[in-house]
């Protein structure tokens, strides 16, 4: 599975449920600017650990992603 595509589909569909209207999703999109909010990312990472298998915030030596390319890199090194 494309963990990319994953992740994108994950944040396209919970803003969907949520009722949220997402930015577009570039690779140096702050987060913050995404258009979901905490509750939002919290599903989203529920179900990326569901689908991937993964869990990069697991660690204590990672820091929390700013950007959405950060982001999607985290799931990328968590799976290797």
């Amino acid at each position: 599975m494309d963990i990319e595509t994953e992740v994108i589909a994950q944040f396209r569909q919970v803003a969907a449920e949520q009722g949220m209207q997402l930015a577009p999703l570039t690779n140096d999109l702050a987060l913050f600017e995404s258009g979901l909010d905490s509750l939002c990312f919290a599903i989203v990472v529920v179900r990326l650990e569901s689908s991937l298998g993964v869990d990069p915030f697991g660690s204590d030596d990672l820091s929390f992603p700013v950007t959405f390319g950060e982001f999607i890199g985290c799931y990328q090194h968590a799976a290797k």
